[in-house]
């Protein structure tokens, strides 16, 4: 990695070898990074709103287990923006160190999310403990660090072979066609050519057919919404934000009017970025299956 002073500093979730570090890769594919990793999401979205870095690549959703609600929540709070997204197809393995054996294994470590991901595959191994860790590439790591046989970690081929580690068994994950988003966030928006896709967040009045009338507005716009998550409001009981994936750019005057219509319409109302949409991520393998 370059590391002058012409580099780009980034921060990633996990450590190398990690589904972020493979997404970061890809997004920043021909570019000079000087890659910063952190453990928890919380630090990685703080470093990018104090500036400690210029971008921040985390997970923000999975196609089987859904949103990662904290990193919407973080990213909210510290009032980062948007400016990319990445897909990456899941294929989770099951790692150990050198000669292990499967009959060797009595303990398992991945992140949750990598856990859930492979929840039959567990199920059939019962007498197996079952130990949610930072990451799935900080698993891998500590089971190389470990040096033991009794052992294993949930994480990628790239994993695999930065940590020297062997793949006792391939593609454990409960569903194939299994992907998960990444984010890559920045503490101020950025208006790239091609966006194409805007986040945003908003509240509505409590009132009968509140949420009905804001989603009206894309519906009628031709504004195609491919994502709807709610969050609670701290402190707000029963109360929700809602974060919405919308296809549209703020260079086209008609989105531009339909999310002025919009704000007055709502109680509270963010647009969280506009950014180019990652069209070739899961286009072919997964539109096969549907």
């Amino acid at each position: 990695m370059a590391t002058d002073e012409y580099s780009i500093p980034v921060g990633c979730f996990g450590t190398p070898g990690s589904y972020s570090y493979r997404a970061m890769m890809g997004h920043f594919d021909g570019k000079p990074i000087t890659p910063t990793y952190y453990g928890q999401f919380a630090d990685l979205v703080q470093a990018v709103a104090d500036g400690t870095v210029r971008y921040g690549v985390l997970p923000i959703e999975n196609s089987s287990t859904g949103g990662i609600t904290e990193v919407y929540d973080l990213i909210h709070k510290y009032d980062c923006r948007i400016v990319g997204e990445r897909y990456l197809k899941v294929e989770h393995h099951l790692l150990a160190y050198g000669d292990t054996k499967l009959e060797d294994i009595r303990t398992v470590y991945s992140h949750p999310q990598g856990l859930a991901q492979c929840r039959k595959y567990l199920t059939k191994h019962a007498d197996w403990t079952v130990c949610p860790y930072y990451s799935t590439s900080q698993s891998a790591q500590f089971v190389q660090k470990e040096r033991r046989h009794d052992i294993a970690a949930i994480a990628n081929s790239t994993a695999a072979d930065m940590y020297g580690l062997t793949i006792l068994e391939r593609d454990v994950n409960d569903n194939p066609t299994n992907f998960t988003r990444f984010f890559v966030i920045a503490p101020h928006s950025e208006e790239p050519g091609l966006a194409d896709k805007i986040t945003l967040v908003l509240t509505v009045h409590h009132a009968p057919g509140a949420l009905y009338h804001v989603l009206g507005h894309f519906f009628y716009n031709d504004m195609n919404m491919t994502h709807l998550e709610s969050r609670p409001i701290e402190g707000r009981p029963f109360e929700y934000f809602f974060h919405i994936d919308v296809m549209g750019s703020m260079k086209d005057p008609g989105v531009v009017r339909t999310l002025q219509a919009l704000e007055r319409t709502c109680k509270y109302f963010k647009i969280l970025g506009n950014y180019p949409s990652d069209k070739e991520g899961i286009s072919h393998e997964t539109r096969a299956h549907w």
